[in-house]
């Protein structure tokens, strides 16, 4: 296992991740047809000369706002290998949320493409480039004399409880988790083929596709459509990968999708989870249905990607797993005190992958970061006595109901054994002044009172929904995991 001792003291992420494997082999799988590591190497050194025409120096933040594809690629080693800082942002958001990132960015240019171009001019990106002018651009290009301790990434968090801050990572977060997890729990291959179902912005997709298979010479598929159950079938069909990255909303869609059964994902080895919590009902499905293993973990921009994780032909349905190589975890209390094996508590995790502060939020950073290389996140879990980690919710959703604290994630899973029930998500409401839960349920032949008495049968009597509103589909962030502000009714 790497140490930080063992990452270059000069390291560049561009030199590694790219410059350094067989040109001939094959980096990326588009739409208009493979791509070698030789071609992305000289587009990439083309585009980082265009950037630097344009005034582009090391230690520059660049924001990406591109549709999935070769180009975002190139752009993001682009800037990389001139030692430019980058920030990714969705392709689809509305003109407000991307002033607010350009505003709180103040990005050197703004890379945008046809998708995003308009959107941007509206909210005033200054320094705006839509396709970078590579054709003249020569081919060669020294990589930036970047150091692994340089900040090197902007990784944004999700916004659930405000607007999104950018967790600031150093150049050698990527490497030390691409050895952590991509080898020490996916034990990743130069023969592995990667799909994600996220894009490319949301850095758990991107690095598991267009970074972590680079390590070792392996390739990913990236394509600019929106995700569908249907879209991802047709990819597995087309070019039979591998590894599946995945989140628990897409996979309740393809489990549910008609022609589930017909599917053939035998090429698959393994499917990742990650996102948001993984109902255990959902994992017996997906078994059930495609009998391809899910390694059910989690991880944030705050630590720069997985921390927790099952392991191949060792996954307890249910849990996040035991800690990742070269991470320390620990369950603890509202004071930061330790507390036993059983006991629910705020996950706390330590490694030199940490982000080392929110940007402009020195408020934030002293309460999420209490030491150097840790993160005490709001995620509440329990450990057993073998190290696995359970998932509990998050500690700003939790809902105090007559009086005793009870977690959405615990009626959630309950509701999902029901056979009727697809997804479902939990929230609280208040009537007369008292929270209750409220349960938005996708189902069909169910009545909200069979329901109800489900979940009162399995659980404590003060835990089930008293009102539950049956919809088409749960509202999602860009990223896929559950919109539960949008469900509450919250401003954003």
């Amino acid at each position: 296992m790497m140490r930080y001792e063992d990452v270059p003291a000069s390291f560049n992420i561009a030199s590694y991740f790219v410059d350094r494997n067989d040109p001939g082999r094959t980096a990326l799988i588009t739409g208009d047809g493979p791509v070698t590591y030789g071609d992305l190497a000289t587009r990439v050194n083309q585009a980082g000369n265009a950037l630097l025409e344009l005034g582009v120096r090391q230690g520059d933040r660049v924001l990406i706002a591109m549709s999935d594809g070769l180009d975002f690629v190139v752009a993001w080693y682009a800037a990389q290998k001139i030692g430019a800082v980058t920030a990714e942002v969705y392709t689809f958001l509305p003109v407000k949320d991307y002033r607010y990132f350009v505003e709180y960015v103040s990005p050197k240019v703004v890379l945008a493409d046809r998708t995003t171009a308009a959107k941007l001019i509206e909210a005033g990106a200054p320094n705006l480039i839509v396709g970078l002018d590579t054709d003249r651009q020569p081919s060669a290009l020294a990589a930036a004399p970047t150091s692994r301790d340089d900040v090197a990434i902007w990784k944004f968090t999700t916004g659930s409880t405000g607007a999104p801050k950018a967790c600031v990572l150093a150049a050698r977060s990527p490497l030390l988790s691409f050895d952590w997890y991509a080898r020490g729990v996916l034990d990743i291959r130069p023969d592995d083929v990667v799909l994600p179902v996220p894009k490319l912005f949301f850095g758990y997709a991107r690095d598991m596709t267009a970074l972590f298979p680079f390590g070792v010479g392996g390739a990913g598929i990236v394509f600019p459509e929106r995700t569908t159950a249907d879209r991802i079938f047709e990819l597995i069909a087309e070019h039979r990968p591998t590894i599946l990255v995945n989140v628990p909303t897409m996979m309740g869609a393809m489990v549910s999708h008609p022609d589930a059964a017909r599917q053939d994902l035998s090429s698959l080895r393994l499917c990742t989870s990650a996102g948001e919590a993984l109902p255990a009902e959902l994992h017996r499905r997906w078994m059930d249905t495609f009998g391809v293993e899910v390694l059910d973990g989690i991880g944030s921009s705050e630590a720069y990607h997985i921390y927790l994780s099952n392991r191949p032909g060792d996954a307890r349905r249910g849990s996040l797993g035991q800690v990742v190589p070269g991470y320390r975890a620990q369950v603890v209390d509202l004071d930061g005190r330790p507390v036993p094996d059983g006991e629910v508590g705020r996950l706390e995790i330590t490694g030199e992958t940490v982000a080392l502060e929110y940007f402009q939020a020195p408020e934030k950073t002293a309460a999420t970061f209490p030491r150097p290389h840790t993160v005490r996140s709001g995620d509440l879990v329990t450990r057993d006595q073998d190290g696995f980690f359970y998932y509990q919710g998050r500690a700003d959703d939790l809902l105090k109901v007559g009086g005793v604290w009870v977690a959405p994630a615990e009626i959630e899973n309950c509701l999902m054994a029901h056979p009727a029930v697809t997804e479902c998500a939990v929230v609280g409401y208040q009537e007369n002044g008292l929270v209750k839960p409220r349960a938005f349920v996708v189902s069909s032949d169910v009545t909200a009172a069979e329901l109800q008495d489900f979940v009162k049968k399995r659980l404590s009597p003060h835990k089930y929904p008293r009102d539950v509103q049956f919809v088409p589909e749960l509202p999602k962030t860009a990223s896929g995991k559950l919109d539960r502000r949008a469900l509450r009714g919250d401003s954003p």
